[in-house]
């Protein structure tokens, strides 16, 4: 009974952090996408549900009842009523939803305050549709055990009754009826669908396990699972699921084997959305601040050297951001002889504080140094100029400040011995730069796969989602991999092929 309530906790919360975590993120297109696929995932899961209980009831009535079953069947203290009333619900937010969507498309004006309400109803509709469902599936139930059975393939409909052109509906008698271990089952063909590419089939047949079988072992990997999803899919509405997904999942699970792993896809699922360093560093700040907590809480973690390698970069990118921003001042203040030299000096002395690693500080130092010299404070100047000389003896900027220090009579100190082989980052070729350019990216060191599912799945290779249907639910400490990688190893027999 306690596991019970434990999990149904979990179940409830984690209805509720996502939305938390999801609102007002992104642009205007990214939160009605993430409200779109919120609401045709509902949409899917009442349809199931709903024709489960009309087919469970279909041969027990009578020709002659049937205005007063209709009725009954309507009536909201009965799971069928529940779960139609929500279905409409659902429809009319799909409305909504829309309308946005054709204010946004055609550039009309639109108060944002549409947006906050409209995502909150829709947050607010996802609990209260998975709760029905949860409450709900008792009544699918039957103590029939058909795990392994070959189930009746059902012609020529839509799968769900919502998409498609007609043809097989494999998962509707699935996801309808409750059954014992067809939490497993879903798990199975969940993974199937996703390593398909069918991401949205995949999330459906997983968040069924949530909704549905509150005692599952299989429920928090599923929940994962639909995070490694989001997470694979990967455009930017995507990444948005599976940033919050991931930290809803570590929120209950902070001393799981896997939590520094999740903890770095979050990290790398901001990471994919930085763009250049002349635009918005939001995500930036967000994945520094994430890798940041790893190294904090996982000091002893295998993934150590792999967060150190991602954290330079992403501080250099903000360092550029910063950079970038210096620049225009001092540009102003110095070449143009205009305002904007205390803005050039406070960006600079940012980085010089915040980033001591940044691949470009021998230029941070000197035009600081410049803009302490242009307020005549020489011994910061000469500070600035002599840091140059000893750390960064290849810099393009070495003859520059030697030469500024022999004016100002300043001694030219020796270059440390243990900088001889720090050299300027090289600079991106023609076709690099373009790209780059073109695309928006930052080059970054990102890891494509998810935590249990590859990107490219591979039928010869043997994953960690492969790991926990084998162990019934989970993984242990000695079966996650002592390197960085979501592949277990080779498949040991083909029957094992997921």
């Amino acid at each position: 009974m306690k596991k019970a309530v434990i999990i149904s906790l979990f179940i409830i919360l984690s209805l509720v952090l996502p939305s938390l975590a999801q609102k007002s993120d992104g642009s205007a297109s990214q939160r009605l996408d993430i409200m779109r696929q919120k609401i045709d995932t509902m949409r899917k899961s009442l349809s199931s549900a709903i024709s489960s209980l009309k087919d469970d009831g279909k041969d027990k009535k009578d020709k002659k009842d049937k205005k007063d079953d209709k009725d009954k069947r309507d009536d909201l203290n009965t799971p069928l009523g529940r779960l139609k009333s929500l279905e409409k619900e659902s429809s009319s937010l799909a409305s909504e939803v829309n309308g946005l969507r054709g204010k946004v498309d055609r550039s009309e004006k639109y108060e944002s305050s549409d947006f906050d309400s409209t995502e909150a109803s829709v947050n607010e509709l996802l609990a209260r549709v998975d709760t029905a469902l949860l409450e709900t599936a008792k009544d699918r139930a039957t103590s029939k055990t058909t795990e392994g059975d070959a189930r009746e393939v059902k012609k020529n409909k839509k799968f769900l009754g919502i998409f498609g052109k007609g043809g097989n509906d494999e998962y509707e008698e699935l996801l309808g009826t409750v059954r014992p271990g067809r939490d497993k089952e879903l798990f199975v063909f969940a993974t199937k669908e996703v390593r398909k590419g069918n991401h949205e089939v995949g999330r459906l047949l997983f968040n069924v396990i949530i909704t549905t079988y509150a005692e599952s072992p299989y429920l928090p990997m599923a929940k994962l699972a639909i995070a490694d999803s989001f997470y694979l899919e990967g455009d930017t509405s995507n990444l948005i699921q599976a940033a919050a997904g991931y930290q809803d999942w570590l929120a209950f699970f902070p001393t799981h084997p896997l939590a520094d792993r999740v903890l770095l896809k979050i990290a790398e699922s901001e990471m994919r959305q930085v763009g250049l360093p002349d635009r918005d560093a939001t995500k930036a700040k967000r994945a520094e601040l994430k890798l940041k907590v790893l190294l904090q809480q996982y000091p002893n973690s295998i993934l150590v050297s792999d967060v150190k390698t991602r954290l330079s970069e992403v501080q250099d990118n903000l360092g550029l951001h910063n950079l970038w921003i210096a620049n225009f001042y001092y540009k102003r203040s110095i070449d143009q002889q205009k305002q904007g030299l205390k803005g050039s000096q406070s960006r600079y002395r940012e980085i010089l504080e915040k980033y001591p690693n940044f691949s470009y500080l021998d230029e941070v130092l000197f035009k600081i140094a410049v803009t302490y010299q242009a307020e005549e404070e020489t011994d910061e100047a000469v500070k600035y100029f002599q840091k140059i000389c000893r750390e960064f003896p290849n810099s393009e900027y070495l003859d520059k400040a030697k030469e500024q220090l022999t004016l100002m009579g300043a001694t030219i100190p020796p270059s440390d011995p243990t900088r001889q082989n720090v050299f300027p980052p090289e600079k991106a070729g023609f076709f690099d730069n373009f790209k780059n350019q073109f695309f928006g990216n930052f080059p970054m060191t990102i890891d494509r796969n998810g935590v249990l599912m590859t990107k490219d799945f591979d039928k010869k290779k043997f994953e960690l989602i492969d790991q926990v249907i084998e162990n019934g639910g989970d993984l242990t400490q000695g079966q996650i991999p002592k390197v960085f990688t979501t592949v277990v190893g080779d498949r040991p027999t083909p029957t094992t092929q997921q």
